[in-house]
């Protein structure tokens, strides 16, 4: 039997020695890539707080003392510790999640996986505890490297050491990444503490030193570290990172190095106030792959050959983001206005190959997608012309950025958002289902949602060339759609992808969700409703053909995914109402429910966005059974019950209208 096997929870870690902690970290490695390599997941992350997350369960009482992770895509080993094992369905619906579920374990706190959060967090739990006499429990907050270069941990820390009568333990978890190497001043300033050769050799001097001579000398040291603000890190003046912050500081530790890691964490217990424990740990530990991967050490990984790491099962195509990232590069030869700007995601969101090309055209900011946008306002003051690609659940964060410092100064930023929609298995926190809704409130905005890499490429060119107010490109995560041509395209740029003699029913589809409406209009027609498919491309403003169209139907069917609630189907009726049309109009999206993670095909089957669902409501709309109900053919009047055509009057109709 494994060690690993015989923990259903952190207090079985109680009874095993210091060589048995080795044993399971060694075990749990071997589970981590063995099973995240059968479902995909975040394994180098995983694989680099094996040892430190050990080390948090064996010194603290989870759940008593509350643990939170930032972000949570480090909490597989906490997972295995808390009594998950069984790691089949990762990320899958039936299945763990891939981040912190509060529904799965009391263990799990935070289940948001947006970086910085977590110091406020730990701030409130802390405070409230104290506040009511709870005084001997303890926070614990994990927070990664990169997490610092964003502005809410350092207003968290601001207030953490206003206020030092609490148990409260930060812990950093340094490896010097993100996604990517961490970017900025504080990550240079941590990196020379990581890599510098005082620390380095100081470290294993002393602590072999005192380790062989024995438990007083160790206490001594203990205490040493303690009392200096980290023992080692007055040769690294690391401690003067914090020397205005009041708090105190431990380390720089091995992160690999259980012995020390309990010491430290143990004095850190004991101390009583806010505690800042610096731990140095490497991406991707124990696994050669993972650390031979220059771009970002299996941060996240498909379905891999657990020996080579190689992909297995591959992807069925070209990739949204790489047509994004070839065309920003085409665009990039022809304008040198034109800049790129990420929130430490240069990789995924497919700016890599510009950064190759045009080095000082391109600045990464962090984990700082507010300073992000606001700088964009000034870059584009300047005569610049900013493309800020984020992925779409993060510019959440920069609302008020866009609202009040691109939108209001009429700036011409453009905005790509890379998984847009319903984005699967990575949970309710990483679907981009807000952004259409969210975005739209923004005066002068104008917003694209391409169906195809052809409609990627020529709405990107559109959108750069917009200096006067934001613009918005968005698409969603995975392998690009196959390209749908148009039958005709507007005078006001809205493709026509089916038109019939007969207008019944008039299909908007919003990007992607294009397809799904020429699939509905088939149907219809094999049922005898004549449909007209329309994709706007720029959904917002709502394009004056919408309306004239609108008017000539009996019923108007919007389809996107993202929320229905203020989404772009709201905007078609509101706009619809203003022009004085009354033709019925049916939202269809996603319901504005936080979506577990499950896969897109099963999200969208969830939320009645299949093509046999809509069509099947269409018929019944156009029959007068189901609200809202479709005008009368004749005067505009919904048809009163007793004149309702049956499916087989309309089936007879059909060869005479189409």
């Amino acid at each position: 039997m494994s060690l690993l096997s015989s923990i259903t929870g952190p207090r079985d870690l109680d009874a095993l020695s210091l060589d048995q902690l080795e044993q399971l970290a060694d075990e749990i490695r071997g589970f981590l890539v063995e099973n995240v390599s059968r479902t995909g997941g975040h394994l180098g992350p995983n694989l680099g707080v094996v040892e430190l997350t050990i080390a948090l369960h064996r010194v603290f009482d989870s759940p008593a003392d509350p643990m939170i992770f930032d972000t949570g895509h480090q909490s597989y080993v906490h997972k295995l510790l808390t009594g998950r094992q069984d790691f089949s369905k990762l990320r899958a619906r039936g299945g763990l999640a891939g981040y912190p579920q509060r529904a799965e374990s009391a263990h799990d706190v935070v289940e948001s996986s947006h970086a910085s959060s977590s110091l406020s967090w730990a701030d409130g739990v802390s405070r409230a505890l104290t506040r009511t006499g709870r005084k001997d429990r303890h926070v614990i907050a994990v927070v990664g490297d990169g997490a610092l270069t964003g502005g809410m941990t350092w207003e968290a820390l601001n207030n953490i050491s206003d206020d030092n009568d609490r148990n409260l333990i930060i812990v950093v978890n340094d490896n010097g990444r993100s996604y990517a190497p961490t970017i900025g001043g504080m990550a240079r300033y941590l990196n020379r503490v990581r890599t510098a050769e005082t620390y380095r050799s100081l470290h294993r001097g002393s602590d072999n030193l005192f380790r062989k001579l024995g438990p007083a000398a160790r206490a001594v040291y203990r205490g040493v570290r303690g009392g200096t603000h980290g023992f080692l890190s007055r040769f690294t003046n690391n401690a003067a990172l914090y020397s205005n912050l009041d708090i105190k500081y431990l380390g720089p530790v091995d992160g690999h190095d259980l012995p020390t890691l309990i010491e430290t964490l143990e004095l850190a217990k004991e101390y009583g106030a806010p505690v800042i424990v610096h731990a140095i740990t490497e991406k991707g530990r124990g696994y050669a792959p993972a650390l031979e991967d220059e771009a970002d050490q299996f941060h996240a990984v498909g379905k891999i050959d657990p020996l080579t790491g190689e992909a297995v099962g591959g992807g069925s195509g070209l990739a949204w983001t790489d047509v994004f990232a070839d065309e920003l590069v085409t665009i990039g030869d022809e304008r040198d206005d034109v800049i790129a700007m990420t929130a430490a995601m240069l990789r995924p969101t497919g700016l890599l190959p510009f950064a190759q090309r045009f080095p000082d055209r391109v600045y990464d900011v962090g984990i700082a997608e507010q300073h992000a946008v606001a700088s964009a306002a000034g870059l584009a003051f300047g005569g610049l012309h900013p493309v800020v690609a984020i992925y779409a659940t993060f510019m959440n964060r920069a609302f008020d950025q866009v609202l009040m410092d691109v939108a209001l100064h009429r700036a011409g930023v453009t905005f790509v958002l890379d998984r847009a929609g319903v984005t699967g298995p990575d949970g309710p926190s990483h679907h981009g289902i807000w952004d259409l809704a969210m975005l739209q409130l923004v005066p002068h905005v104008r917003i694209a949602v391409p169906r195809d890499g052809v409609r990627l490429r020529e709405t990107l060119h559109e959108a750069v060339a917009v200096d006067d107010g934001p613009t918005v490109v968005r698409f969603p995560k995975g392998s690009v759609s196959p390209e749908l041509p148009a039958v005709e395209r507007l005078a006001d740029g809205v493709d026509v992808l089916v038109r019939s003699t007969a207008q019944d029913v008039l299909l908007v589809g919003i990007g992607p969700m294009a397809h799904i409406a020429v699939d509905v209009a088939r149907r219809l027609r094999a049922q005898g409703i004549g449909a007209t498919v329309v994709d706007p491309r720029w959904v917002v403003p709502v394009q004056p053909s919408i309306v004239d169209l609108a008017a000539s139907h009996r019923l108007v069917i919007t389809i996107e995914d993202g929320i229905r609630v203020g989404g772009i189907g709201t905007r078609v009726r509101q706009v619809l109402r203003e022009a004085g049309v009354d033709t019925a109009v049916d939202e269809l999206g996603v319901p504005d429910e936080f979506i577990d993670h499950a896969t897109r095909e099963e999200i969208l089957e969830d939320a009645g966005l299949t093509p046999a669902k809509i069509a099947q409501d269409v018929v019944s709309q156009v029959l007068g059974t189901r609200i809202p109900v479709a005008r009368g053919a004749q005067n505009g009047e919904p048809t009163p019950t007793s004149e309702i055509p049956t499916i087989g009057d309309l089936a007879r109709t059909r060869d005479a209208r189409d």
